[in-house]
């Protein structure tokens, strides 16, 4: 049997009762991928918090390294989550606490004398708070004499309410294992000696302990975090049990996250912003050199939820009726359309992705007069656009009324982001 929208036409022609079940069936295939991509950011996340604490334990060269492997297979699973953005309340409100950029670093540990101090706009963007066991909020006198999940997360994360101090989750634990990335668009992320976690004579950079205690307590947290969004998506979960109370409704949470990504976010904050300012601070994975790898797997997310089908970090296939099924009886010239749009988004992220491996990194592709590297970030923007674009006209086709795609001023008023 066909699949078939359960809307206007469709339920006219062919019955509500069996054009709902198809769109519920959709709608929970949705559902699925975001429970297993999860479960695998969790599982990932388990296997950093385990290489944090062998590095904890024993401090080298190889258990640092280990453990920013670690970090990096994590991030792989956790942004092709990113797509259930934007059209999900619960993951929206969930998600500043994993993986809010960009971050004032300043504010957790030693930064380079080249970084400034406290700003008009955040006081506390060079408290590094691994030095200081107390501090003054809002006049009133914090102990920060145990760094703590606890203390990460209630007191020290968007500290005075400013998104720049950005206390935990993935990019916190990046800064701590990499260190700042000091090498501008030459080559090379950052490069913190493992001495700085020592416990001994030999510890580098001061506060050692109090560093050790962060990063443990942040990984321990990341995990947490993961856990309870996990949950959210479980056969009672309260973000499944959402999106199937109105599955016409989370049809367009489906194409709200696909397009606010694909559009606002990726296109525009993550690319087209930094090719435009050619600051190589303004990359997403600034510390460890991994932006490559963020755009891809962002792109990647939002294929496997037009398709209907997520491949797990085990092997496993999650797959079911897609959104593409319902594109495709409703216009099948429409579905030809956004598959080839798909195809040449990730073709372009994967140029960026294969040059970054190959030695250039993203941070050098944005300097000023590459045009090498310009033309390789352009080319994934201008897909992105293009597969927005179709996104809209999906939206039309499905006869889903209103949906808001997330906007960047790098796009849509250029000229405001030099104001």
């Amino acid at each position: 049997m066909q699949r078939l929208l359960a809307t206007g036409a469709a339920i006219a022609a062919l019955g509500a009762p069996a054009a709902a079940q198809d769109t519920a069936d959709v709608v929970r295939t949705y559902a699925d991928m975001a429970e297993a991509a999860y479960t695998d950011s969790l599982t990932a996340a388990r296997t950093l918090d385990a290489a944090v604490d062998a590095l904890l334990a024993a401090p080298s060269v190889g258990t640092l390294q280990d453990a920013r492997a670690a970090w990096r297979a994590a991030r792989i699973p956790y942004l092709q989550t990113e797509v259930f953005r934007f059209g999900n309340p619960i993951v929206d409100d969930w998600e500043g606490r994993v993986n809010s950029w960009p971050l004032d670093e300043g504010l957790i540990d030693y930064v380079d004398a080249g970084y400034g101090s406290a700003t008009e706009e955040n006081d506390f963007a060079a408290l590094n708070v691994v030095a200081n066991a107390s501090f003054t909020l809002s006049g009133e006198d914090v102990d920060a004499s145990e760094i703590t999940p606890a203390f990460l997360q209630d007191v020290l994360h968007e500290a005075d309410g400013v998104e720049a101090n950005v206390a935990t989750g993935y990019h916190a634990i990046e800064f701590l294992l990499w260190g700042q990335d000091l090498n501008g668009h030459g080559a090379g992320a950052g490069n913190r000696p493992w001495t700085d976690f020592s416990q001994g004579s030999d510890c580098t950079n001061g506060n050692c302990d109090r560093r050790a205690e962060y990063l443990d307590s942040a990984t321990d947290l990341l995990v947490s975090d993961l856990e309870e969004i996990v949950t959210a998506w479980t056969a009672d979960g309260a973000a499944r049990a959402r999106l199937l109370s109105d599955p016409e409704a989370g049809l367009s949470a489906m194409l709200t996250g696909m397009g606010s990504l694909s559009y606002g976010e990726l296109a525009g904050e993550r690319m087209r912003l930094g090719l435009m300012l050619n600051d190589p601070e303004e990359e997403q994975d600034c510390f460890s050199d991994n932006t490559h790898n963020s755009h891809y797997y962002d792109g990647f997310g939002i294929q496997n939820v037009y398709l209907g089908s997520y491949a797990g970090i085990d092997g496993r296939i999650v797959s079911g009726p897609a959104l593409a099924d319902l594109v495709a009886a409703a216009d099948p010239a429409l579905d030809a359309e956004m598959r080839l749009r798909l195809s040449d988004t990730m073709r372009a992220l994967g140029r960026i992705k294969t040059t970054a491996e190959a030695g250039f990194a993203y941070d050098r592709m944005l300097e000023r007069g590459n045009a090498g590297g310009e033309a390789l970030v352009t080319a994934g923007v201008e897909g992105l656009i293009a597969q927005t674009a179709t996104i809209e006209r999906i939206v039309d086709a499905l006869d889903l009324g209103q949906v808001t795609f997330e906007g960047s001023d790098s796009l849509d008023a250029p000229s405001a982001v030099f104001q």
